[in-house]
């Protein structure tokens, strides 16, 4: 048998072949596309990443767009409205705004009672001379001319009683404690007046002692020696509302349509009047004025006079509709946290008819540039509102009825609050108040953009601090528990002036706009300053918020205290441990790009954005902040509360109001002890369940 190899079929040969084909097909295929996706690559890169919205760079350009010049501009533009009504200065403000680009910029209305002055000047008569006068000194017969004649109008005191009282005047100083204890006859004054010194302590709290006291009414003024050297204003007497907050007429709860209205249009029981240093010097018997070169004397009432007056006080409460002018840029990633900035707008013939455009114009400024930079595709992480809050005079009504609207969402995602009230009285000194979370960013701000102050090589400025401001905050700090900061210029420093003069409001007829856009430097300071905090705040992925200056503030403001504090000193130093413990374990690590998972991120900014509500007490004297972190003024480091008790306790002669006082504190650092482990007890599950 042979053995050989068969040829095979023709049909196998050709598949053979087609499949060959196929193959090298394939591969040629192949090769093409390595080809084309190489040099497609390198001419074709794909988009950059988008930057950083907290990068310095990205900050600095936004900033850059402020400048003297439109600021200047703006500024004139406002206060160049014909004033007429509230309503009128938010409809431009909307209209401005919106011209920008700001998003849903909506008037908000309320209708909230105002305490409008009477037809007449209220008067002060002398009863030994029967010469009757106007708050400011001038007499009240018919000759006298009446120069600013809404300047005698409005110089009153908002809710005060109304009525006359004809009695003996009782020179009470600045109405502190210690002054009340040196009245020799403390106790027959019942429905006397006194005569009492803006300064030092809230008006609203020496009142209420008043009141305790049965004192029937209260003569102001100002202290030539508090009064700012560079002003004359010894003959001008001022304005002064003795609202803590919102609407009168619906405490505690927004001011809508359908609301239930109380009927509380006064406030006190005293009748409360202002004067001029004029004035105050006829009733004290001291109507010379010092030699300018001659060292200032505090005015006083000789022991051996005795002065009856007749205090005339009208005022007319009337119901009217006011509005907020508020717009927003929404959050790109985190739009449910609000970082909010806040300035006035107001009304009053005279009365800061151009101060409120000094806030205005920066916030406007500040709303401008970041537009800008939005409609080139920028948005910050968390959602910017921007607010203008009206009938601030009147006790910071707008404000304070558009968070109780908003009360349970802002609850929730409010995040912080940033302050443009009043931010110019000066050019020589910067103000930095932050909330003890907010110190170091503010502080880190002023040491990047430091600015030269006009004939200077640097500006004045003392420590960023945790003091009471006046203006809007109020409610988002002492209600909400919202970390809060502003910068201001003034002329003086603290240590130069008595606190709390500036609840008197001081007919100004300024003439700024006709000043050269260089004086606008200030404002741009401030625009610059506050933009750096808005930013960091708006796009930081973490916070930049300090858990651990909170309890170093704490620890600080017992120092000193020469109460019987050991619980409160241990609980203090327990504090400082968990924050510290905070700080190391949980912030130092969310920094790192690298160690910023989005849930852990938004946990830790949950616990960084509430720290403050723990130190809210529920009942603080009238004036007082119910947060307890903030100090009365730079001058005084121990919390507020518990001094106002030791002081209390004095006049009483008693220690009863000082254990109240003792149990709130601890319990606002038990709270917080309590959040902070809580916290820590959170990240370390989270830890756990993720391995």
């Amino acid at each position: 048998v042979s053995h050989y190899t068969r040829p095979p079929p023709k049909s196998n040969r050709c598949s053979f072949g087609r499949m060959l084909k196929l193959f090298c097909s394939a591969m040629c295929l192949l090769l093409s596309g390595i080809l084309i996706g190489y040099y497609g690559h390198a001419k074709c890169l794909p988009p950059p990443a988008p930057p950083e919205p907290s990068h310095p760079h990205l900050d600095q350009d936004i900033l850059e767009e402020i400048n003297v010049k439109d600021l200047a501009q703006i500024f004139r533009n406002l206060i160049e409205l014909p004033v007429k009504e509230d309503r009128e200065i938010a409809t431009k403000l909307l209209v401005q705004w919106s011209s920008y680009g700001l998003e849903d910029v909506q008037l908000v209305n309320y209708s909230v009672l105002l305490d409008l002055p009477g037809s007449s000047p209220n008067t002060v008569t002398l009863k030994n001379t029967g010469e009757c006068f106007f708050p400011n000194g001038q007499l009240c017969n018919k000759e006298t001319p009446k120069l600013h004649s809404q300047d005698l109008l409005y110089s009153y005191a908002a809710y005060s009683a109304k009525g006359t009282l004809t009695a003996e005047v009782v020179d009470m100083q600045y109405g502190t404690v210690e002054d009340l204890l040196r009245v020799p006859d403390i106790t027959n004054v019942t429905h006397k007046i006194a005569l009492l010194k803006l300064g030092r302590l809230p008006l609203l709290y020496k009142l209420s002692l008043l009141e305790e006291m049965g004192f029937g009414g209260a003569l102001l003024y100002i202290d030539p020696c508090d009064l700012p050297k560079a002003q004359n204003l010894s003959n001008k007497a001022f304005m002064v509302s003795l609202n803590s907050g919102g609407d009168p007429s619906t405490p505690g709860y927004p001011s809508i349509d359908g609301s239930y209205k109380q009927n509380r249009s006064n406030l006190t029981s005293l009748l409360v009047q202002p004067i001029s240093v004029m004035l105050a010097r006829k009733l004290l018997s001291s109507p010379k004025e010092p030699v300018e070169d001659e060292a200032c004397r505090p005015l006083e009432l000789p022991a051996t006079e005795r002065k009856v007056v007749t205090l005339n006080v009208q005022t007319q409460p009337t119901y009217t509709r006011m509005s907020n002018v508020v717009g927003y840029i929404k959050g790109a990633t985190l739009p449910d946290r609000y970082v909010i900035v806040g300035s006035h707008h107001s009304s009053l013939p005279g009365y800061g008819s151009q101060q409120w455009a000094h806030g205005t114009a920066v916030m406007t400024a500040l709303i401008q540039a970041l537009m800008r930079k939005v409609k080139k595709g920028w948005r910050p992480d968390r959602t910017i509102i921007f607010g203008s809050w009206g009938e601030t005079t009147f006790g910071k009504i707008g404000s304070y009825e558009w968070a109780e609207d908003l009360r349970k969402v802002l609850e929730r995602n409010a995040v912080a609050y940033v302050s443009l009230h009043d931010p110019i009285k000066g050019n020589r000194v910067l103000h930095s108040v932050a909330s003890p979370s907010l110190q170091q960013l503010a502080t880190e701000v002023r040491k990047r953009l430091n600015f030269s102050c006009p004939g200077q090589e640097r500006c004045l400025g003392s420590n960023v601090s945790s003091v009471q401001m006046q203006g809007d905050s109020d409610y988002f700090i002492n209600h909400l528990g919202v970390p809060a900061v502003q910068f201001s210029y003034a002329d003086s420093t603290t240590s130069e002036t008595a606190s709390f003069l500036s609840e008197a409001l001081f007919p100004v007829y300024s003439t700024v706009s006709k000043e050269p856009d260089s004086s606008f430097h200030p404002h741009e300071h401030i625009a610059k300053l506050t933009g750096e905090v808005i930013l960091q705040i708006a796009s930081n992925p973490v916070l930049p918020f300090n858990a651990l200056d909170i309890a170093l503030e704490v620890q600080r403001s017992l120092k000193g205290d020469h109460l019987d504090i050991g619980q409160l000193l241990t609980m203090a130093y327990a504090l400082r441990e968990s924050a510290q413990l905070f700080q190391s374990d949980e912030m130092r690590p969310a920094n790192d790009p690298k160690e910023r998972a989005p849930t852990r991120i938004r946990m830790l900014n949950d616990v960084l954005q509430n720290l403050e509500k723990s130190f809210l007490v529920q009942e603080v004297p009238p004036g007082f902040y119910r947060n307890i972190l903030y100090k009365l003024d730079e001058r005084t480091h121990q919390f507020s509360v518990l001094l106002e008790a030791v002081e209390r306790g004095k006049l009483h002669h008693s220690n009863e109001t000082l254990q109240p006082a003792l149990s709130k504190v601890l319990d606002s650092f038990n709270s917080a002890q309590v959040y902070f482990k809580a916290g820590l007890n959170v990240f370390e599950t989270v830890l756990v369940g993720s391995q």
